[in-house]
Order: structure tokens, then sequence, then C-alpha cells
């Protein structure tokens, strides 16, 4: 389960669509307040995922092979060859110019509860839903799956944590360098997508089929 949340966790943090956006948030007026509104609705979206997780299995891993465990195993299979085609469709399509969402020129304007939606809607869900997915093994009894789950939310959150702690110490030079890292982002969107498209849906894919033939 560790090592399933850290490659998740990983990609998920990894993400240039939301990794730009939240950029453009700090570089906007108030933007260190709506950067904060923006992490803390993302880092809540994924405590509400995973504490509805641990809700419907009661804190405790259904038997392996059971109906709950084979369909989490097959949850997280479909979810890696999803991830898969989706992937592999991007690298076939003929390449296009990169052109900003049309949202990203409004967003100066954006108010608090705006940044906090952003935050739900940009979340990579179909990664999310591979995290839900592998929580359902989480053992509340154990220490180290609390820890594990804690440092799954905080991991997905690192690169937003990391830009507001910067924005908050140093707002000169973080915008000038957030800026450039955003540049370079939305040059490699596609490059990115793709390569954690596939890498993580490679991994699922294989964890899922171990986990479903053994």
């Amino acid at each position: 389960m560790v090592v399933d949340l850290v490659v998740i966790g990983t990609a998920i943090t990894l993400g240039p669509l939301h990794n730009s956006a939240f950029i453009l948030l700090l570089a906007s007026r108030h933007g260190v307040r709506k950067g904060l509104v923006f992490l803390l609705s993302w880092l809540a979206d994924l405590v509400v995922v995973v504490a509805c997780v641990v809700l419907l299995t009661g804190g405790t891993p259904p038997v392996h092979h059971s109906t709950p465990s084979t369909a989490a195993d097959a949850a997280k299979l479909a979810i890696g060859v999803g991830l898969l085609l989706y992937g592999g469709h991007r690298y076939r399509r003929p390449p296009r110019p990169h052109r900003p969402p049309s949202w990203t020129r409004r967003i100066d304007n954006a108010s608090l509860g705006t940044a906090a939606a952003l935050a739900w809607l940009l979340q990579p869900w179909a990664m999310v839903g591979a995290g839900a997915a592998v929580v359902v093994d989480a053992d509340l009894s154990s220490l180290s799956d609390w820890l594990a789950l804690a440092g799954y939310c905080l991991l997905a959150t690192l690169s937003l944590l990391v830009m507001e702690v910067y924005a908050v110490r140093s707002p000169g030079a973080a915008l000038t360098r957030l800026n450039a890292l955003r540049t370079g982002l939305e040059q490699h969107q596609e490059q990115l997508v793709i390569a954690l498209s596939l890498l993580v849906g490679l991994w699922l894919t294989a964890s899922g089929t171990y986990q479903l033939v053994t």
C-alpha cells in the first residue's frame, strides 16, 4: 500500500495543470491568500476521499480475494489501463499549439470561493480514484498506516505547499522564478501529462494484476 500511495501522490503533485493555475493565482491580486485557499481546498479534497473510503471499510482491510478486495484491485487495474490508453492517445495525436485555457485570463479577478472551487476542478480525478482504491487496504489499528495516509495527502499537496511558503517568505523572487516555472510547465505540459499517465498507468496495471492473480 505504501509504495502505491507514494507513486500516486508523487504523480498528483507533479501534475502541470494545477501547478500552473496555482502560480497564476499567486501572481494575482491578494495572490498569497488565494493560494492558501486553493491549497487548503486541494488538501481537503484528498482528505475527504480518504475519509469516505475509511468509513466504508470501517478502517479494516477486506480479506484478500473477498468481493470488496477484488473490486478495489479491479478498479486499480481499470484506472491503470485507462491511463495507459489516455497517455498513448495523447502521444499518437498530432502536436497542437499550446493555448492557455480561457479561464486563465480571468484568474486575476478570481474570488476566494473561485480559488477553492478551482482546486476541486483541477484535481486529477483518475489518480485520486486510484489512491482511493489503494486506501481500501488501510488498517487504522496500525500507526504506520495512519502515517502512510497522512503522508499521501501531504505528498500530493507538496508542490503547492512549497510554492505557497516560497511566495510568503520571498515574494519578489518567488514571482519571477515561479512565472519562469509556469512558462516551462506550459511549454512541456503535453510531455508531462503523457509521461505521468504512462508511468502511473504501468504501475497500477502491474500492481492491480499482481493483486488479482496472487
